[in-house]
């Protein structure tokens, strides 16, 4: 890890030829990752120091040679884990692209799932390196091919079916409940205890139902849900200023600063990494 001790970038962008996914390549130091969960996949690969991720079962210690695997809506953090921080190369599949790619190189059926968080596999972790490198040098044919590979490889060696939901028991269809309220009501949700009194429960009750369902207290998934919703706007072409107010945030650096903490860029360079996606491929952005 080259450059001055406390030295952070961050770039988290699409590259057109490759739909479905997210990219981002990054060094931090002092930045923290809060409690979140990715509607897709995450596969992460360290390139230099080393990256604490905490998860439901406990925390890992991501090095070089490692590649990090999260599955769909599972809650985590992460942070540096040495006092010079940690830089990495990750990609983010969407869910349909993974279980296509599943689909024609392995047996499982409909959407995999990994059992492990971290793996020792110093090959796929070059192989993410090189999807990243490839797309940033606009070779098309290599980043596609590159990225099959590494996720075959993956879902060979780790994957397995996701499995279906149970039957939900009283506790966790009133966390459900409570998120569809909070997803109608972003811009103006009510207090836990109101909340609470609409569904019928105890506030206590309804923060242990939530948290057992989704990983985090209903107040951490609204600020990750607002923050998904203004990334969708974003990519709408939205200002930031627009969206901050559109999802519930009261102003532009309110948004900022989730946004930041959340995505690891802030939304004015997400937003100028769409656009440049859109300008490169022909599309307009709204």
């Amino acid at each position: 890890m080259s450059g001055p001790a406390d030295h952070e970038w961050a770039r988290h962008w699409q590259y057109e030829e490759l739909p479905g996914l997210d990219l981002l390549r990054a060094r931090y130091v002092r930045h923290t990752f809060p409690r979140h969960s990715h509607e897709g996949f995450v596969f992460g690969a360290v390139t230099g120091g080393v990256e604490d991720v905490s998860m439901p079962e406990g925390n890992i210690s991501a090095r070089p040679g490692t590649v990090v695997m999260i599955n769909p809506e599972v809650p985590h953090s992460a942070r540096a884990g040495v006092d010079e921080g940690w830089a990495y190369s990750t990609l983010y599949p969407s869910v349909d692209l993974v279980t296509e790619i599943a689909g024609e190189v392995s047996s499982v059926r409909g959407t995999p799932a990994f059992g492990e968080t971290i793996v020792e596999d110093a090959q796929t972790a070059e192989l993410i390196r090189g999807v990243h490198q490839a797309a940033e040098a606009g070779n098309a044919l290599a980043a596609d091919s590159l990225l099959r590979v590494a996720v075959a490889r993956l879902v060979a060696r780790h994957g397995s079916r996701l499995p279906s939901r149970t039957p939900s028991a009283s506790g966790a269809r009133t966390a459900a409940e409570a998120k569809a309220l909070l997803e109608e009501r972003m811009t103006d949700p009510p207090s836990l205890e109101r909340l609470a009194l609409e569904l019928g429960t105890s506030p206590f009750a309804l923060l242990r139902a939530f948290k057992a369902a989704y990983g985090m207290p209903p107040h951490t998934w609204l600020t990750d849900a607002r923050v998904r919703r203004a990334r969708r706007l974003l990519d709408a072409g939205a200002a930031p200023a627009d969206a901050a107010v559109a999802v519930g945030f009261t102003d532009q650096p309110h948004l900022n600063r989730h946004f930041t903490r959340i995505v690891g860029v802030p939304p004015g360079a997400y937003r100028k990494e769409r656009a440049r996606t859109y300008k490169t491929s022909g599309e307009s952005p709204t």
